[in-house]
């Protein structure tokens, strides 16, 4: 994690004009990015985040910024992004060319512990995933663009250890190939859940709370067109997990999802499988990323999904459908 493009005083200053930010009181380089470099501003016009997107087209940031604008006006509980003086939701710097900037307004807040999370906070995380369904859903269909982690994707990186000798690897060698075809077999399932706007990466990391309330839902970079059974899922798998999985957790997120969307009978029969889908994709990102990568990040640690993966295979998963 760090700061991959380091902006001086003259940069954030032609950002801030850019923006329309106002003079510059403070700011600070957030050394906690794993892609993106990322700074804080508190200007005249108030507190700012400033990130500089690494690596993306222009194409792919216009993307995330249409989107993100069009949730936040629906009341998805967002930050908009703001808009450039040339209309644009992001702009570019003169001296930095390839790189295009996006600015927020800063959301004060913190993110929560696995230990942390409540049924109540559960709930309100299942209704704010709800929300930004429904919001989608209202969006054009030709907004929904292509998810890169689509099941070839992931057959692809499992090929590149699968005959791997590491013996740290024999295990998650075994499990994910049988539940890549568990997953494959039951794409008719797959396909019968309800299509949308799908965040797809919505983890505890990515959600900032203050005073017991849900402020903000941050990082649409993975968002995608696809199942939102399958955004269901992912949810489930890093928030009612500690250690092993908490069906009151799971409970709770479902009640909080279904009091603003109920599930379809589609959603309701693919949802045990996109547990699974979900479980093995970290797995799969997490080896090639973080272990192969030789990345020290022990906050992706590969063996944290495997351990979701492998209990998803067990009774845990009867236990979750009767819930549905």
């Amino acid at each position: 994690m760090g700061v991959f493009t380091k902006l001086g005083s003259a940069e954030l200053d032609e950002a801030a004009s850019i923006f329309g930010l106002g003079a510059i009181r403070t700011s600070k380089a957030i050394a906690a990015g794993t892609i993106n470099s990322n700074y804080s501003l508190e200007t005249e016009t108030g507190s700012w985040f400033v990130r500089v997107n690494e690596g993306k087209s222009e194409v792919d940031v216009a993307w995330e910024a249409r989107l993100v604008d069009a949730l936040a006006a629906a009341g998805v509980i967002t930050p908009p992004p703001r808009h450039a003086a040339d209309g644009r939701p992001y702009g570019q710097l003169s001296h930095v060319r390839g790189k295009w900037l996006s600015v927020f307004p800063w959301r004060v807040g913190t993110h929560l512990r696995p230990d942390e999370v409540t049924p109540g906070a559960a709930t309100a995380v299942g209704a704010a995933l709800a929300q930004l369904h429904v919001a989608g859903l209202a969006l054009p269909t030709a907004w929904r663009r292509g998810s890169i982690y689509d099941h070839d994707h992931l057959v692809g990186r499992y090929s590149r250890f699968e005959m791997s000798l590491d013996p740290q690897l024999a295990r998650a060698i075994e499990v994910v190939g049988d539940e890549l075809a568990t997953v494959g077999d039951a794409s008719h399932l797959r396909r019968s859940a309800t299509h949308g706007i799908i965040h797809g990466d919505l983890f505890r990391d990515n959600v900032l709370w203050s005073d017991g309330a849900l402020v903000a839902l941050l990082d649409f970079e993975q968002a995608s067109g696809g199942s939102l059974a399958y955004d269901l899922a992912v949810v489930i798998n890093d928030w009612c997990w500690t250690g092993s999985p908490r069906l009151d957790l799971a409970e709770a997120v479902l009640q909080g999802y279904q009091a603003v969307r109920p599930l379809t009978p589609g959603d309701r029969a693919a949802l045990p499988i996109e547990v699974r889908a979900a479980a093995v994709r970290f797995t799969i990102t997490r080896i090639t990323d973080v272990y192969l990568a030789r990345v020290d990040n022990p906050e992706k640690d590969f063996r944290a999904f495997l351990a979701r993966a492998e209990a998803w295979q067990g009774p845990a998963l009867g236990r979750l459908s009767s819930l549905l």
